[in-house]
């Protein structure tokens, strides 16, 4: 306050002339404070004329045995006329004073000059006495009298400004005269200083006088600020005193708190915010903050604190300063509030909609990665193991793609309904996105309660769901990895898991699978045939070979088109192992129709009555061009559309079964063959075969080589597999036979057909067009 005081007062530059004549200035109107002024002088001047004539009467009494009475008194009476003029002509001042006119002026001076020679006369007669005693005496009266005039004189300095040069200038020369030096000196310092020090009284006076009506100005404009904040804003002030009780609130602070002004006075602020926890000493964590704040006197801001009404919570955003009086004195708190309930319930929802999953309500990936933090926090202070399960739908793709996306979210909802009935404590369940969820288990015994809550996860996921009218049937595969032993980081944690889920996927889904360190290993090799096999058919790395399939009696009926890929880096690459990253990077598409145009193109090289069977995954029957690409692979090869067989395994219904079996029965109504493969190592149904219309059935390898060893129950699954085909009038192929004796079983259980390495390996076409060949020649030999 003191700087901004003397910046003010510097910047105001008050000019002498003010103060001794009075007047305004350009940019302050002193009126009114010349008005105050007056006014002291009125009150001022009877105590100033009765001091004046007690020096005169103390002078008098002092010279009464050495002058003429007659000297006393006319000097007595020129000194009661000055004075009594100066008294009377106090009233007279007010326009002159304040307007500063040259009359005044002119006035002021001649009447000072006068008064002051006439007081000071007593020093001339001294002087000329030669009385030096008596003189210093008379000087001593003058300076009581002149010091208690100019005291009194301080609100118009002129007063005394025009008489005391007169009265130290003719001391000062009669006491020189009489050979007093010090004297003399001493007149002149007493009347330079004392002039002096009135003029920066006088300045001071006005200085701070304009001070002070500015800080009136400033508290009137902020009292008319606050009074139009008060009207217009929806802020509210408020103020509580020492005592932390509330003080003159204000009928806006007093509507917020759904209370009339005089029952809020005298009460307790925070007792007003607790409502009925006051009692109880359950007070918001909010309140406690407050209540140290206020206790430390310390500014506060934007603070939110609840305030309960009528049974409801409110909140309020407050801020507040200390309150000092002028002595220091601590006065309480005075501030500003706010009702933020409705802000603060959007933002709250903001914060949900930013943390829980829109469409399930469950937690989401920010969630749940803020979850599996604290839990490998915790884990790594107290020693123990938390885990993180990644869980991915299968056959969801199919749902969406077959059915719609609306009925792909409700199933997601359900699927997160059920995920929910196992959470607690220390289990949280989150969808990560699309058909990914996880689950954070913050503390557990051993790896036997993740894989029991897997397994839990997996049977509960992979109950039939009934979505309008729709039964449908996905499963679930599952990773996991414990922290901290396979990660440290939420990132390594679930990088890890999902390289235990992708196991589980390659797997064929529906198991759990933990994190091992070689999964990486595969990770890295998995990346690697992704890469390579985006360019494969580019670069004609692609080659099919055919492997024969034969009748009972030994002739060729016709071959399986095998895909093999051969690349410059890898080597020969497995199908097992680049056929699971094509489906899952969606290349299978266009490497699949290579496979047919090629196969066919090759068929046609062979003998009118052996048949090409060509494999095609979920996938590519989930295409919409999957139809158009079987069409023009028959018209570009002229193959007849009776010689081609379409394999498919029964993992492709598990998807959604009309979905499938539309596709599968235009692909039919061209004239091309159905074969199921793998029949029984799936989930067998007898509606896939009444619907599918299936030309050929394929037994698994398994079944074979159990009926070899003289398993009961191949025996008896190739048994009834071949009753059925021949019910539905189909053929049965045995897969996998790799001996005479294999091949003599089956054939005695009834299967038809038969493949496998005893018969010929897959091999390239060439190969192929020989095995016809060795027949023709064979045949004429036969014939000659």
């Amino acid at each position: 306050m003191s700087v901004a005081k003397h910046n003010i007062g510097e910047q105001l530059a008050i000019p002498l002339r003010l103060v001794l004549f009075g007047g305004n200035m350009p940019t302050v109107d002193l009126s009114e404070m010349r008005v105050e002024q007056l006014d002291q002088a009125k009150s001022a001047a009877l105590i100033q004329l009765g001091a004046m004539l007690v020096g005169v009467l103390g002078i008098i009494a002092q010279n009464i045995d050495s002058q003429p009475y007659w000297v006393l008194g006319v000097y007595a009476t020129a000194v009661c006329t000055c004075l009594a003029t100066r008294y009377l002509l106090v009233d007279s001042r007010g326009n002159g004073w304040i307007q500063s006119s040259s009359g005044f002026v002119a006035r002021e001076i001649i009447l000072g000059s006068v008064t002051g020679s006439i007081l000071a006369a007593p020093m001339i007669w001294l002087a000329w006495a030669g009385d030096a005693q008596a003189a210093t005496n008379a000087w001593l009266i003058l300076i009581a009298m002149m010091a208690f005039y100019g005291f009194k004189s301080a609100p118009i300095p002129i007063m005394f400004c025009s008489i005391m040069p007169f009265v130290g200038g003719i001391s000062a020369a009669s006491l020189a005269a009489l050979g007093n030096w010090p004297g003399a000196f001493s007149a002149i310092l007493f009347t330079t200083i004392s002039i002096m020090s009135l003029l920066a009284v006088g300045r001071e006076y006005i200085r701070l006088a304009i001070l002070g009506r500015k800080a009136m100005e400033r508290g009137e404009t902020v009292s008319l600020l606050l009074r139009e904040f008060e009207d217009t804003s929806a802020d509210w002030l408020w103020q509580v005193d020492s005592n932390r009780r509330i003080s003159r609130p204000s009928p806006r602070f007093a509507h917020a708190a759904g209370q009339e002004p005089d029952f809020l006075e005298g009460v307790g602020f925070l007792q007003l915010l607790a409502g009925n926890h006051w009692e109880k000493g359950t007070l918001d964590p909010a309140l406690h903050e407050l209540a140290d704040r206020l206790n430390r006197r310390e500014s506060f801001s934007g603070l939110s604190i609840p305030y309960r009404r009528n049974g409801g919570l409110r909140w309020w955003k407050i801020s507040a300063s200390p309150n000092f009086d002028a002595s220091g004195a601590f006065m309480g708190f005075r501030g500003v509030g706010s009702d933020v309930t409705e802000q603060r319930t959007s933002a709250d929802h903001i914060a949900h909609l930013a943390r829980f999953d829109a469409l399930t309500g469950l937690p989401n990936r920010l969630f749940i990665n803020e979850t599996l933090t604290g839990a490998l926090a915790s884990a790594a202070e107290w020693r123990r193991s938390c885990a993180f399960l990644m869980i991915d739908l299968d056959r969801f793709k199919a749902v969406n793609d077959t059915l719609g996306h609306p009925i792909g979210d409700r199933l997601l909802a359900q699927v997160a309904s059920r995920l929910s009935q196992l959470c607690g404590e220390d289990i949280v369940a989150g969808r990560l996105g699309g058909d990914e969820f996880a689950v954070v288990m913050r503390e557990i015994a051993g790896i036997e309660d993740v894989e029991r809550l897997g397994n839990r996860i997996i049977e509960l996921v992979s109950r039939p769901y009934e979505i309008d009218h729709h039964m449908l049937y996905v499963g679930a595969s599952l990773g996991y990895a414990i922290g901290p032993r396979d990660g440290a980081t939420v990132e390594a944690l679930t990088r890890n898991a999902d390289l235990a889920l992708y196991r589980s996927k390659d797997k064929g889904g529906g198991v759990v699978n933990t994190y091992e360190p070689s999964l990486h290993d595969q990770a890295r090799e998995r990346r690697e045939i992704e890469i390579e096999l985006r360019s494969a058919l580019k670069k004609n790395e692609f080659t099919v070979h055919y492997q024969p399939v034969v009748t009972a009696d030994g002739m060729v009926d016709g071959f399986e088109a095998l895909l093999r890929w051969n690349n410059k880096k890898l080597g020969l690459v497995s199908p097992a192992l680049f056929i699971p990253v094509a489906e899952d990077t969606r290349l299978i598409g266009p490497i699949g129709e290579w496979v047919l145009q090629t196969a066919c193109r090759e068929a046609v090289n062979w003998p009118t009555s052996t048949k090409v069977a060509v494999n095609v995954s979920a996938e590519q029957l989930a295409s919409s061009d999957f139809v158009g690409s079987v069409v023009k692979a028959l018209s570009h090869s002229g193959l007849t559309p009776s010689r081609l067989e379409i394999e498919v395994t029964e993992s492709v219904f598990l998807r959604e079964i009309s979905g499938a079996m539309a596709t599968l029965d235009q692909v039919r109504a061209l004239g091309v063959k159905l074969v199921l493969d793998d029949f029984g190592t799936g989930y067998s149904s007898l509606g896939y075969l009444r619907m599918g219309q299936f030309s050929t059935i394929k037994v698994d390898r398994s079944f074979v080589q159990g009926a070899l060893t003289g398993n009961r129950e191949s025996i008896a699954i190739i048994r009834a597999v071949v009753a059925l085909a021949d019910s539905l009038e189909m053929t049965t192929t045995g897969e996998g036979v790799e001996s005479q004796e294999e091949a003599d079983a089956i054939i005695a259980l009834g299967c038809k057909k038969l493949q496998g390495y005893h018969f010929g390996r897959p091999m390239p076409a060439e190969e192929a067009r020989a095995i016809f060949r060795k027949n023709d020649h064979r045949s004429k030999s036969n014939a000659a």
